[in-house]
C-alpha cells in the first residue's frame, strides 16, 4: 500500500512518529537530503539513522560530528569507531 506524501506529512505534523519514519524512508529512497535534514530538525530519529548510514558510507567525519551533535547516538558511535582507526591484532 502506498501512502500519499501529503497525508503522511499531515500525520507527522500531528505527532505521528510512524508517519514521520515513513517520510524519512521515502526521502532516503529519493535521495532527498534536504527533507531528511528537515525531518531530523523535527526530531526524527529515523532520519538521523538514515543520514548517519549515508555519512558512514561516504566516510564523512564532519557530517557524523554534526549528526552526533544533533543527538544521533549512532552517529557518535560511528564517529568514534572511524576515528579510533584499525585495531592491532
Amino acid at each position: 500500500m502506498t501512502h500519499d506524501r501529503d497525508t503522511l506529512r499531515a500525520l507527522a505534523d500531528e505527532g505521528n512518529e510512524m508517519a514521520q519514519d515513513r517520510l524519512a524512508e521515502l526521502a532516503d529512497a529519493r535521495g532527498d537530503l534536504v527533507e531528511l535534514n528537515e525531518l531530523l530538525d523535527e526530531g526524527s530519529a529515523r532520519a538521523g539513522t538514515l543520514l548517519t548510514l549515508r555519512a558512514v558510507a561516504a566516510g564523512d567525519l564532519l557530517e557524523l560530528q554534526r549528526l552526533s551533535d544533533a543527538d544521533c547516538a549512532l552517529a557518535g558511535t560511528e564517529l568514534r569507531r572511524l576515528l579510533s582507526g584499525p585495531t592491532a591484532t
